[in-house]
């Protein structure tokens, strides 16, 4: 089997993308995925993961050249990329491309909104290499999914690195020959391990990730070589951590089939996978009006992969708790929410939360898709409601809409910046292509 010049055909595409060739409605999704993706940099820029991270690295920043988003602070460019990539994926509430359960604009925004800061770059151009590092970093994640993830690594760290290398090598202007090297330097830093979930250590691999893709593209600048086919080599990314190398989903119709258009965006700050699970019972709160002492049992029949991904019982931290789906259909049943206050170290050892999480049960369902699930609540009146979510608000089948976006963009801007502010980011959000210098977007993000 003749292997094709993966990275270098990438590189090329990279670099010979004209803006003009970016259809329409590519685009559009773009803006959406830049205004989500703001306002969850912004909702966990107080989060003490952030806070955490920030008295870490201050000691070795350099020269103050890009936003921290959310903060007082600036940074570093390397640096302002790692805290914001944290800060915008702490929640897990922010972006989700289905296919291969990649976050896609922690690593690659982050990184170009760093970038771009420093070297005063439009809003125009940095729409467009968020767009182009998004499609990199998915085709990348579909060519190896799923074995790649069930081994256990974390694909939005991974292949986040690529996206962020390729995005900042478009934005500093990078020739076919060192977007290569980009993209190898990439292949080399690539990291991050499903183990970390429900730890702070999982937003770190978004901000790593768009840390070391603007730090490969920076070497690539400065004449720092790299193999030139780190992706496909024998001993290159996609042989070594996976069992399954489909270059086409690379390489094919380049151009004319985008995933960046299939990004999808979280009504829910925890695992996706849960929320089918979080839809139903909130529905079925708001229709039966029941009390979480009425509740004699809730059975879910789910996906496998809820219980693979989510199958925490007993979590003990906010963080934990986002990787519980019997955490989740409990708050979700008592609170009627799925948001960032439904998952924090008060309510994960909350008395009343804790009692009807007791009392729930999950198993795979024959059938059920990723954005089903079937939930029986049996009532101590001797009732049984059922439920079936056939496609979760969220997903691709029910999007969020932009009105939708925008009231969660507020929810948890509001909370850091107040509302004054957070409306005018939002706005400055959506016009993103607008802006001669995409700093001056960021400078509505600093708290009052």
């Amino acid at each position: 089997m003749i292997v094709p010049d993966v990275t270098l055909e990438l590189a090329q595409w990279v670099v010979q993308l004209r803006p003009q060739d970016i259809p329409d409605d590519v685009r559009r999704e773009g803006v959406r995925t830049f205004v989500n993706w703001l306002g969850c940099a912004v909702g966990g820029a107080n989060h003490e993961t952030v806070d955490r991270a920030m008295a870490a690295v201050t000691q070795f920043c350099g020269p103050q050249q890009a936003t921290v988003i959310g903060r007082p602070e600036r940074l570093d460019v390397l640096h302002a990329a790692l805290l914001n990539g944290i800060s915008s994926h702490v929640l897990d509430y922010d972006d989700t491309h289905l296919k291969t359960i990649i976050h896609p604009a922690g690593p690659v925004a982050s990184a170009a909104l760093a970038v771009a800061e420093q070297r005063s770059i439009s809003g125009a151009r940095v729409l467009d290499a968020m767009i182009v590092g998004i499609e990199v970093e998915c085709r990348i994640g579909n060519s190896i999914y799923p074995d790649h993830y069930d081994r256990g690594w974390h694909i939005t760290g991974t292949a986040g690195v690529f996206g962020a290398a390729a995005a900042t090598a478009r934005l500093l202007g990078l020739d076919q020959q060192r977007t290569a090297w980009a993209l190898g330097l990439a292949a080399t830093q690539s990291a991050g391990i499903r183990e970390m979930f429900g730890t702070m250590t999982k937003s770190f691999h978004p901000g790593r990730a768009a840390q070391n893709g603007a730090m490969a593209a920076y070497l690539a600048e400065s004449g720092f070589d790299s193999s030139e086919r780190g992706i496909e080599a024998l001993r290159g990314f996609a042989n070594i951590y996976s069992n399954k190398q489909d270059y086409n989903e690379i390489l094919g119709d380049l151009g004319r089939r985008w995933e960046a258009a299939l990004n999808s965006y979280k009504p829910f700050a925890c695992g996706i996978v849960i929320h089918p699970t979080i839809d139903g019972c909130i529905q079925l709160r708001n229709e039966l009006g029941v009390s979480g002492d009425e509740i004699e049992s809730v059975a879910l029949r789910t996906h496998p992969l809820v219980l693979e991904l989510t199958g925490k019982k007993t979590p003990k931290t906010g963080l934990e708790s986002k990787f519980s789906v019997y955490h989740a259909a409990s708050v979700a049943l008592l609170k009627g929410d799925g948001s960032p206050e439904a998952f924090t170290d008060s309510l994960a050892t909350d008395a009343e939360v804790i009692a009807l999480r007791d009392r729930v049960s999950a198993e795979p369902g024959e059938g059920i898709g990723e954005d089903q699930v079937v939930i029986s609540l049996r009532l101590r009146d001797g009732r049984v409601v059922e439920k079936r979510i056939e496609h979760a608000i969220g997903s691709v089948k029910r999007p969020l809409s932009n009105s939708e976006l925008d009231a969660k963009f507020m929810r948890q801007s509001s909370l850091v910046i107040g509302e004054e502010k957070a409306g005018a980011l939002l706005n400055a959000a959506w016009q993103v292509a607008e802006a001669g210098i995409v700093g001056d977007i960021l400078g509505h993000s600093a708290p009052a």
